[in-house]
């Protein structure tokens, strides 16, 4: 497993890459209303990451075929976008949005209520969120990878939430995707050693019912295998020699 140490240059790119990032979330945020289809809202993410002269770094990844994943209800994480599918009053998205700033990504996500949601839905949304912030308490110089597993394990299962196992979080710098894998669920063994200069994507996938998943006819679009409503929350943090800074969230 070869996980890179960022450089104060590769750092301060990184940092660009969540500001900008963390904008565009801002923005998508805001427009959500019941009557806009997944399609539009992809579209908009689209023309903000390139209003900032940064490029999408979800399309086309592997075959994907948009810039922003907008997966509704009961979709875990990938859902693809769709001019027929229309939100609805009570439903509740998540986006999962990324971005290449001169070479370096940034990667996070976020889960919404559409209108007025029901005070379970709000419940999942909110305790999803508070599990990786439980989780980057652990994300210091010398503590152990695993130990941001266990602590968001510890911090969510109180509430009967399935964790979702199938899908985890990841190592970021000049790929989306690098090592390490960073489980949301509770580990035997402790993980590789954190330092400094790491760059994490830490993101809780959580079902309001079972933890098991299946994937839809499409190949991309992971669904709750029980129908229950899943929340999804991410950010692309930096460990430091103290707290961890939150490169997409300021």
């Amino acid at each position: 497993m070869a996980v890179t140490i960022k450089s104060a240059r590769e750092i301060d790119l990184m940092r660009e890459a969540g500001r900008l990032l963390e904008k565009v979330h801002n923005e998508l945020g805001q427009a959500i209303k019941p009557g806009m289809s997944t399609l539009e809202i992809d579209r908009l993410g689209e023309k903000l990451i390139r209003g900032y002269g940064c490029i999408p770094n979800f399309l086309n990844y592997n075959g994907y075929p948009a810039s922003i994943c907008v997966s509704v209800n009961d979709e875990v994480v990938h859902g693809i976008p769709r001019a027929d599918r229309i939100l609805q009053e009570g439903d509740i998205v998540s986006l999962d949005a990324g971005l290449i700033y001169k070479g370096y990504h940034s990667d996070a996500a976020r889960t919404y209520g559409v209108g007025k949601i029901s005070p379970e839905a709000q419940k999942l949304i909110d305790e999803t969120r508070n599990s990786f912030f439980e989780g980057i308490k652990m994300a210091k110089d010398g503590n152990h990878l695993y130990d941001i597993s266990n602590a968001i394990d510890a911090y969510i299962s109180k509430f009967g939430y399935g964790i979702v196992r199938d899908l985890v979080g990841h190592g970021i710098g000049t790929q989306l995707h690098e090592d390490p894998q960073i489980p949301n669920f509770a580990q035997r063994r402790r993980g590789l050693k954190l330092r400094a200069g790491m760059t994490l994507a830490v993101e809780p996938m959580i079902n309001m019912g079972r933890c098991d998943v299946a994937w839809l006819d499409d190949d991309w679009t992971v669904v709750s295998d029980d129908g229950s409503l899943s929340a999804h929350y991410e950010n692309t943090i930096l460990i430091t020699d103290g707290e961890p800074e939150i490169l997409t969230l300021s």
